[in-house]
Order: structure tokens, then C-alpha cells, then sequence
């Protein structure tokens, strides 16, 4: 057998088992518009499974910011930014990020997921002790792994279990670093920042934040010393960033290997982003509708009050969740179902995202359509 066929046997067989499993996932042909809109082949939809949480990627200022920037400066970076220089859009945008999370400095990166893996092997190695909360985003254990550091999970938000285990582990290691998220993307709930941060001091453990789901929306409260995030979810553009100490910062553009060996963000993305950054702190009352309308979704169907705009609807077996968002489908509603390994076996759920874009009657259409097709299996 050849490299190829044999490869192209791995390939399908592999596939075919997650078929059984009713895991496999495919690319459908999707548009977004303004107003929570989205088309798949000829059948208009209202999208309740996209992270644009402020409906800001389809705001007319955002896309005139991005337009502007792409006339005066083009399509790409070019290289990275120790090459090429650093862009005046990305030096904005740094600041602005800063400024907002209250820290000396900011950095960002080609997306979330690559500032973790940068960020994380930065501050650990081999001798030292990685404590990430089990639901945690799947680029912060990439992130651990890569660094060498002994890599540990503690239960999910329980802050004794991560206590327990740094008063067992603590002395064996040099640094120690705690990573988890301020919202839970698949749950929609929010860390105990303060207790964490609380014990952290107490072992002289470092605290990282990952705000991607809570940034704009859901960020009041304790603010740890490492805050990162995206751009791409409430600020409606792509990349991610770091807010940190300016030492930090400057440490990451040395060490932080998906940023140094990166092209740096095009300038569109920066000042989409930049725009939608000064749209956000100008305007709280925006900032607050998703977690409005999360509460009333919540309310109307008797499930456990909405902690931020994620809101899951656990149904259990993949192959049910399928078939629950295929029929919410049908009736105008794009509702994702999410299965293993993105949530853990047996958890597989509808994850319900709430935007600014959304009006309270496709809100409450949506809560009537899953009243209807859940009343007896509903649960939160």
C-alpha cells in the first residue's frame, strides 16, 4: 500500500468511527448579516450560535474603520512586527486595551487561541506547575503542554480542590501558574476570580484570565494580572491579545513564540477592532442587552438564571442534540448543537448565544420553538 492510500485509509476509517459516534463535524455553507441574520442555501435564519456579542462585526462604523485602513494601508502586515515595524492601527489599539483593562501594556496576537500558545510556554517550563480549571478553552492546555511544565486540572470553579492541590504540589515545583476562564464558553458560567486570585497570593502562584467570551459583556469585578482575550467575539474583528504589566509585555515580545515568529495582525482587523473597542465604552447600554436577553430566555423557560450571554441547553447523547438543532433549523433558528471532545461525554447541548442584534421577539419565538420541542427533556 502506498503513503497515500495508506494515509487516505487512516483518513476514513477514522471518520467513518466518528460517524458512528454521531461526532463527526462538517463546514456548512453559512452567510452572516446584520440583525442576528444568516443564510444557509436558500433558507433565512436567526443565528443564535455566533460569539458576536454586541453585533458589532456587522456595525457600519466598524466596517468603515476596517475600510479606511485597508485604503491607506493594505490587505496584509507583511511579516511579523519585530520585521516589519510596529504598525501606528496596533499601537492604538494596544493602548486602548490597556487602558480599558487597567493594566501598564498590552500586546496582541494573531488570535486567541495563539496568544496562549505563546503566553503560557513564556512564563513556564519543565520545573514548574500548570493548574488549569478542567472546562477550561481547549488553547489553554495546548498552551500548558507546550511549555514542559507538570500540568494538573483542578474541578471545575471549585477553588478548595485548587488550594488542596497547590498545598500538595507547590514546594515540588519553581513557578506556578493558574489558568482559567472569567466566562466558561460552553457553560456560560463565570470563574470565582477573587477566591482564585485569593489562594494565588497565598502560594505566590500567578493568575492568567481568559476574557474571550467575557470582554464588553461580562467583565466587571477582580482583574488578574494576566487578562487575555480575542478581538473576534465582542468586538466583531480577529486576533487576540494580552493586558499585563509593561514588563510582562515586553518579556512576551521576546519570548512569546506566536508572536515573534507570526505576520502581525492586518491592519484592518486592528482598527476594526480599535473602533469597536471605543463603540463598547461608549455605549454601556449595548454592552448590557445580551445578558438581558439571556435572563428573559432563561426566565420564560424556567432554567437557572444566565450568568452571561451563553446559555446551554444540555440534552445528553450527540445524536439527540443533532437532531434538536436540525429541527430548530427547520422552523428559522440556527442553533448549534455541541458534542464531545468540545464538552465532555454524555453533555452534549445546545449552546444559545445572545447578541445586542437580537430583538426581544426572536428571543422569545426562540424560548416558545424549544418549550415546545423540549417540554419534557428541558434541562439546565
Amino acid at each position: 500500500m502506498s503513503d497515500r492510500s495508506s494515509l487516505d485509509a487512516f483518513a476514513h476509517a477514522t471518520l467513518a468511527e466518528l460517524d458512528a459516534k454521531a461526532l463527526r463535524r462538517r463546514l456548512v455553507a453559512t452567510t452572516r448579516g446584520a440583525e442576528a441574520a444568516a443564510h444557509r442555501d436558500t433558507r433565512a435564519l436567526v443565528s443564535f450560535s455566533c460569539n458576536d456579542y454586541l453585533g458589532l462585526a456587522n456595525d457600519p462604523r466598524v466596517i468603515a474603520a476596517a475600510h479606511d485602513a485597508l485604503d491607506r494601508y493594505g490587505a496584509g502586515a507583511g511579516a511579523s512586527r519585530l520585521v516589519t515595524g510596529n504598525h501606528p492601527v496596533l499601537v492604538a489599539l494596544e493602548e486602548r486595551l490597556a487602558a480599558h483593562k487597567g493594566t501598564e501594556a498590552a500586546l496582541v496576537f494573531g488570535s486567541g487561541y495563539l496568544a496562549n500558545l505563546g503566553i503560557v510556554p513564556a512564563l513556564a517550563g519543565a520545573q514548574d506547575l500548570i493548574l488549569v480549571d478542567a472546562l477550561g478553552h481547549s488553547c489553554l492546555f495546548s498552551g500548558a503542554r507546550v511549555s514542559g511544565a507538570t500540568m494538573l486540572r483542578f474541578r471545575h470553579n471549585d477553588v478548595d480542590h485548587l488550594r488542596a492541590i497547590l498545598s500538595a504540589r507547590r514546594a515540588k515545583h519553581g513557578r506556578a501558574l493558574i489558568l482559567t476562564e472569567r466566562v466558561f464558553s460552553m457553560d456560560g458560567d463565570r470563574a470565582p476570580l477573587s477566591e482564585i486570585l485569593a489562594v494565588a497570593a497565598e502560594f505566590e502562584a500567578w493568575t492568567l484570565v481568559d476574557d474571550a467570551h467575557g470582554l464588553g459583556v461580562v467583565e466587571a469585578g477582580a482583574r488578574a494580572p494576566l487578562e487575555m482575550g480575542t478581538l473576534s467575539k465582542t468586538l466583531g474583528s480577529y486576533g487576540g491579545y494580552l493586558c499585563a504589566s509593561q514588563g510582562v509585555i515586553d518579556l512576551m515580545t521576546n519570548r512569546a513564540r506566536s508572536f515573534v515568529y507570526t505576520t502581525g495582525l492586518p491592519p484592518a482587523s486592528a482598527a476594526a477592532a480599535l473602533r469597536a473597542l471605543e463603540i463598547v465604552q461608549a455605549e454601556p447600554e449595548r454592552a448590557a442587552r445580551p445578558l438581558m436577553l439571556a435572563r428573559r430566555f432563561t426566565a420564560r423557560l424556567g432554567l437557572p438564571e444566565a450568568q452571561s450571554p451563553i446559555v446551554p441547553i444540555l440534552i445528553g447523547e450527540a445524536d439527540a442534540a443533532l437532531a434538536l438543532s436540525a429541527t430548530l433549523e427547520e422552523r428559522g433558528f440556527l442553533v448549534v448543537a455541541i458534542r464531545p471532545p468540545t464538552v465532555p461525554a454524555g453533555t452534549a447541548r445546545l449552546r444559545v448565544a445572545f447578541s445586542a442584534a437580537h430583538s426581544e421577539a426572536q428571543v422569545e419565538a426562540l424560548a416558545e420553538a424549544l418549550a415546545a420541542l423540549t417540554a419534557s427533556t428541558l434541562r439546565g
